[in-house]
C-alpha cells in the first residue's frame, strides 16, 4: 500500500475544493468556469476558479451559494473574502484554493486567465463526484 505524503494530500484536497466550487458556481448558472492549476507558477495558492455571471445580484449569489456548499461539504470558512459589497469582482480565497467570481465586462476587462496562460486548465467536469 502507498502511502500519499503530506503534499499529495494538500493537492489532493485542493483540487477537490476546487472542483466542489466549479461544479456549484457552474450549478448557479455562472458561465465560463476555469480552474487553473496555478501551483507551479503561483505560491500562494494551488488552484485558481474563475467565473463570470451576467448582473451584479448573480454575482452575489454564486458566492453566497460557495460559501455555503463548502461550509456545509468540507466544513471550511474562505480566509477572507474581498469585493462583496461591490459586486463585481469578488474573491473568496480559501487559501489553498482562490475563488474570482467576476461580473462579465469585468472578468472581460481584466483577462485574469491571460496572467496565468502558463497555467494548465483542470477539466474539472470530468472529474469524479
Amino acid at each position: 500500500m502507498t502511502r500519499m505524503t503530506d503534499a499529495e494530500t494538500a493537492t489532493d484536497s485542493g483540487e477537490a475544493l476546487a472542483v466542489i466550487v466549479a461544479r456549484t458556481a457552474s450549478d448557479m448558472k455562472a458561465t465560463d468556469v476555469v480552474v487553473l492549476d496555478v501551483g507551479p507558477v503561483l505560491s500562494i495558492a494551488g488552484y485558481f476558479v474563475i467565473a463570470a455571471a451576467s448582473n451584479p445580484r448573480q454575482v452575489r449569489a454564486v458566492v453566497d451559494e460557495v460559501e455555503s456548499r463548502v461550509k456545509a461539504e468540507v466544513g471550511r470558512s474562505p480566509v477572507r473574502t474581498e469585493g462583496v459589497r461591490e459586486q463585481q469582482w469578488t474573491l473568496i480565497d480559501y487559501g489553498d484554493v482562490v475563488v474570482h467570481v467576476f461580473l462579465e465586462s469585468v472578468r472581460e476587462f481584466y483577462e485574469i486567465e491571460r496572467l496565468y496562460m502558463d497555467a494548465p486548465r483542470l477539466d474539472w467536469e470530468s472529474i469524479g463526484g
